[in-house]
């Protein structure tokens, strides 16, 4: 059987685990609301009770002050022995004038109040004080009949002890009315204050809330409309330096760079689309007529055969190359640009003379000299020898049959010179661009797509590629790398 306690416990959490659903479940200007309401709440609650209990202290101690400064006359005391032992008759006490309740308290704890007034029993500290422990008593309490009373109790060492032993003391008593009444007042008056307060935040909390998250709607507005119609080109007015400004001008920014990235999207595929039609026609022709050819039983020259062949093999190689092109421009990055530690140590200099071999291969007749040093930087090595290649094959594919080449690779600085007839100045700012092709070497095989390749390998690994034209003709490309001229201590294997 469960304990009491371990059953309220639980019953409690259940209670705050509704309470913090609900509240979550609320409209952000709701809760909004409901905070600044309960934050104004404890405020005033606070200031309240501060002010009623400044107010109650300041109240008792003016009327502790009022006891303090009262002298209960000899004779008033006396009667009130004589009253006590009985030896004073009731009419003469009556005549003794007195508005506060006066009475003897003595060491064994019994009181004898004066004539027409309840009798207040007497308090531990009263005790105390008439037993000569204690100099003065004063403390709040209730008479017989319900009256709360405030009560002063000093020692009394006149006649009367004689009549109820060597100790004695007198209290001197007064209604709390003067303290009572004002405070139930003034309690009245901040309750009312503290209402209208609450109410007053929680309608200011919610105009605020409603006027504040105007922008914050505009911008649920946005997105929802670029949700439901994919309408790229909204845009948001941001003004001013705040949080509210700055998701603004953010919004707009990815708004602009998804738009951007959507037109660069439909741009490729449209380029691709144009650049897979040439092959393919010419696929489509050349096989046409070697179908025709076996359909009519009229066999084409040997000779023409094998050119159709060879046409239709350089083809099918320029389209597995152009689907390998574009695989690699939407392949996702690993690594942001400049690589991280996540990122492997690739030593450049091996990708080079790697690529180079590929190039004496397919220009057998070309003078390639190279100097390469040493050179490591962080990248993925498949991607840096395909941008390598691709400058080496600009460089093979525009020198004449016995021109030369030279590669030099120095503190990863690589440039690739070639002899060949040069870009126009005004067509460099253009040869990154995926499928530009310069007129002068649109019936050059390739794709368009090698150079911007070249470009996004050297931004993934934090460098640059430039392409200026070479003193005395030619082309330089020029691709930087930062890295280091020795590996890394923790890289294995080298």
């Amino acid at each position: 059987m469960s304990h009491p306690s371990a059953r309220n416990g639980g019953v409690w959490r259940r209670l705050k685990g509704r309470v913090a659903h609900r509240y979550r479940m609320l409209p952000l200007r709701s809760r909004l609301a409901l905070l600044t309401a309960v934050a104004v709440a404890l405020a005033v609650a606070a200031s309240a009770a501060a002010c009623w209990v400044v107010t109650r202290d300041r109240l008792t101690e003016q009327l502790d002050d009022a006891l303090a400064r009262q002298s209960v006359p000899a004779s008033i005391v006396n009667a009130l022995g004589d009253k006590c032992t009985g030896s004073l008759p009731g009419n003469v006490w009556l005549a003794v004038p007195t508005d506060y309740t006066i009475q003897i308290v003595t060491p064994d704890g019994n009181v004898c109040t004066s004539w027409s007034k309840s009798a207040i029993p007497a308090q531990k500290s009263d005790v105390d004080v008439a037993r000569g422990l204690s100099d003065q008593s004063i403390h709040t309490t209730r008479t017989d009949d319900g009256t709360e009373m405030r009560v002063l109790t000093r020692p009394y060492g006149g006649p009367l002890t004689d009549r109820f032993g060597p100790q004695v003391a007198i209290s001197v008593a007064t209604p709390m009315d003067p303290v009572t009444g004002p405070l139930n007042q003034l309690a009245l008056i901040l309750l009312i204050v503290t209402g209208v307060g609450v109410l007053g935040a929680a309608t200011a909390g919610l105009w605020v809330a409603r006027t504040g998250l105007k922008p914050v709607d505009r911008l649920t507005e946005a997105v929802e409309h670029v949700a439901r119609t994919e309408d790229l080109t909204i845009r948001i007015p941001a003004e001013g330096e705040d949080e509210i400004a700055r998701l603004s001008r953010s919004f707009n920014s990815m708004t602009a760079a998804l738009a951007s990235s959507r037109d660069l999207q439909q741009q490729l595929i449209a380029d691709a689309g144009h650049e897979l039609r040439t092959p393919l026609t010419s696929l489509r022709t050349n096989i046409d007529l070697l179908v025709r050819s076996e359909q009519s039983g009229r066999q084409l020259p040997a000779e023409d055969k094998q050119a159709l062949l060879t046409s239709v093999k350089a083809q099918m190689g320029e389209l597995a190359a152009l689907i390998g092109d574009l695989q690699e421009l939407s392949r996702t990055p690993d690594a942001a640009p400049g690589g991280g530690a996540s990122v492997p140590v690739a030593a450049l200099h091996d990708i080079v003379d790697s690529a180079l071999r590929r190039a004496r291969l397919r220009g057998p007749s070309l003078d390639i000299t190279a100097e390469v040093d040493p050179w490591y930087v962080r990248g993925e090595p498949a991607a840096l020898e395909r941008a390598v290649v691709n400058l080496l094959d600009n460089a093979v594919k525009f020198s004449a049959a016995d021109g030369a080449v030279e590669v030099a690779l120095h503190k990863g600085e690589l440039r690739v010179r070639d002899h060949g007839p040069g870009i126009p100045e005004e067509e460099l700012p253009h040869v990154f661009e995926r499928f530009w092709r310069s007129p002068s070497a649109r019936s050059l095989p390739g794709s368009g797509l090698g150079l911007s390749i070249v470009a996004r390998t050297a931004y993934q690994a934090g460098g640059t590629v430039e392409l200026r034209a070479a003193p005395g003709g030619g082309t330089e490309a020029v691709l930087s790398l930062p890295g280091a001229g020795t590996p890394p201590p923790d890289l294995p294997g080298i």
